[in-house]
C-alpha cells in the first residue's frame, strides 16, 4: 500500500478521536461551563449535525480545487475548529468550533476514499479505502481512550490541544506524501449531482444509514446496559468500548479485504450476521464474559460493512463519485443520530435497557433486504450491446457485457 495512505490514516485517526472523545468528557466540560450534562451534549448533537451538512457543502465548494488541495484545506479546517474547542471562552464558542471542526469530517473522508482507490490497481481499491478507515477505528481503540484519561487528569483543553496537533501532522503528511491529483478533467458539479438520480447510489446509502444506525442503536446505550443490566462497574464501560474498538479495527481490515474479492456477497455476510448478533445480545448483555464477546462482534460485522458500503457507492457513482462519496459518509452519522433516537424511545417507552438492541437488529436486517434489492435490480439491468470491430459486413456481432 502506499505511504501516502499512512498520511490518511493519520487525518482519519484525529477526526475519529475528536469526534467520540467528547462523550467521554461531557461532565468535565459541563462543570467547567456551568451547563447541564445535556446541555453539553449538544457538543455531540452540534458534531453529528455539521457532518451531514457539512459533507455535501464543503464538497460543493471544493469543486474547483484539485484533491490533494482539498484534503490539505480541509485539514487546516479541522486544526482550527479544535484549537477553537480547546480555548474557548464559553460553551458557545466551543459549541462553534466543534462545528468548524465537524465541517471537515465528511468531506475528508468522501474525497479521501476517491484519493485512496485511485492510488491503487483496481482489485485493490476496497483494501485501500479500508486502510484509511483504520485510523478512524485506531481512534476508538487509543485515541478516544487516552484522550478521556488525558481530559480527566490534565484538563479537557490539552485533548482538544493534542488533537489539533494531530491534525497538524495528518496536514504535513498529506502535503509530503499524497501525489497532486488535479480533479478529472470536464467533471462538473451537475454530474456529481446526477450520481444520485442512480437508484443503486440511492439504495447503497439508504444500507448505510441502515446497517451502521444497527450498531449504534446498541452502542449509543452499551454505559447504561452494561452497569445496569450486565452488572459491570463504571470504570469498564471504558475497557468494553476498547473491545468495541478492536472489533472495529479488525472488521474494518476484513471487510477491506473481502469486498474486493465478493462485494455484495461480503455484505450479505456481514449484515446478516450483524442482525443475528444485535437480536443475541438481548440474551448476552445478562453475562459478563458473553456481553464482551458480542461488543467485539458488534463492532467486528458493524465496520465490515463499511468499506464495501463506501466502495458501492464509488462504483455506482463511476464519473463523479466525490459528492456522493462524501454524502454517503454524512449517511453514517444520520444513522447514528436516527438509532440514537429510536434506541430512546424504546428505552422511555419502558421496554429496558437491552430493548436497543432489537431496534439494531431491525434495522442491520433491514440494510440485508435493500442489499438483496440492489442485487436483483442490478442483475435485472439491460445489457449493453457493443459492435465487434472487423465483423463482415452486413452482419452485427454484439457482445454483452
Amino acid at each position: 500500500m502506499p505511504l501516502a495512505l499512512l498520511a490518511l490514516a493519520i487525518g482519519a485517526f484525529g477526526i475519529g478521536t475528536t469526534e467520540f472523545v467528547i462523550m467521554g468528557l461531557l461532565p468535565e466540560v459541563a462543570g467547567d461551563f456551568g451547563v447541564s450534562i445535556p446541555t453539553a451534549g449538544l457538543l455531540v448533537t452540534g458534531y453529528a449535525l455539521g457532518v451531514m451538512f457539512g459533507a455535501p457543502l464543503m464538497t460543493v465548494l471544493g469543486t474547483k480545487v484539485s484533491r490533494k488541495r482539498m484534503l490539505m484545506l480541509l485539514m487546516g479546517l479541522f486544526i482550527a475548529g479544535n484549537l477553537l474547542s480547546a480555548l474557548a471562552p464559553a460553551f458557545s464558542v466551543m459549541l462553534i468550533g466543534r462545528v468548524v471542526a465537524s465541517l471537515a469530517h465528511g468531506a475528508f473522508f468522501g474525497i479521501g476514499s476517491v484519493v485512496a482507490a485511485d492510488l491503487v490497481a483496481p482489485e485493490r481499491k476496497a483494501g485501500a479505502i479500508a486502510m484509511m478507515f483504520t485510523g478512524l477505528t485506531v481512534a476508538n481503540v487509543v485515541g478516544v481512550p487516552l484522550g478521556t484519561l488525558v481530559g480527566q487528569t490534565a484538563g479537557w483543553r490539552v485533548t482538544f490541544a493534542l488533537v489539533a496537533a494531530l491534525g497538524v501532522v495528518g496536514l504535513a503528511g498529506i502535503a509530503r506524501l499524497v501525489p497532486d491529483m488535479p480533479k478529472p478533467e470536464g467533471v462538473r458539479l451537475r454530474q456529481e449531482l446526477a450520481a444520485f438520480k442512480n437508484a443503486q447510489v440511492l439504495l447503497a446509502m439508504a444500507m448505510t444509514v441502515l446497517g451502521f444506525g444497527g450498531v449504534f442503536a446498541a452502542v449509543t446505550y452499551i454505559a447504561p446496559m452494561a452497569t445496569r443490566v450486565t452488572g459491570f462497574g463504571d470504570g469498564s464501560v471504558t475497557w468494553l468500548l476498547v473491545l468495541f474498538g478492536l472489533g472495529m479495527v479488525g472488521g474494518n481490515l476484513v471487510g477491506g479485504r473481502f469486498a474486493d474479492r465478493a462485494l455484495m456477497p461480503m455484505l450479505y455476510v456481514s449484515l446478516g450476521a450483524l442482525a443475528v448478533v444485535l437480536a443475541l445480545f438481548t440474551l448476552t448483555a445478562h453475562n459478563k464474559a458473553a456481553a464482551a464477546v458480542t461488543i467485539v462482534l458488534i463492532g467486528a460485522l458493524g465496520f465490515a460493512t463499511v468499506p464495501p458500503l463506501q466502495k458501492r457507492v464509488l462504483d455506482q457513482a463511476h464519473g463523479a463519485p466525490t459528492l456522493a462519496s462524501a454524502v454517503n459518509i454524512g449517511a453514517f452519522n444520520l444513522g447514528n443520530a436516527l438509532s440514537a433516537w429510536l434506541g430512546g424511545l424504546v428505552i422511555a417507552a419502558g421496554l429496558g435497557y437491552t430493548a436497543p438492541n432489537w431496534v439494531g437488529a431491525a434495522l442491520a436486517a433491514g440494510a440485508l433486504v435493500l442489499a438483496v434489492l440492489s442485487s436483483a435490480l442490478e442483475r435485472r439491468k439491460p445489457t449493453a450491446g457493443v459492435v465487434v470491430a472487423g465483423a463482415p459486413a452486413g452482419r452485427r456481432t454484439t457482445v454483452h457485457q
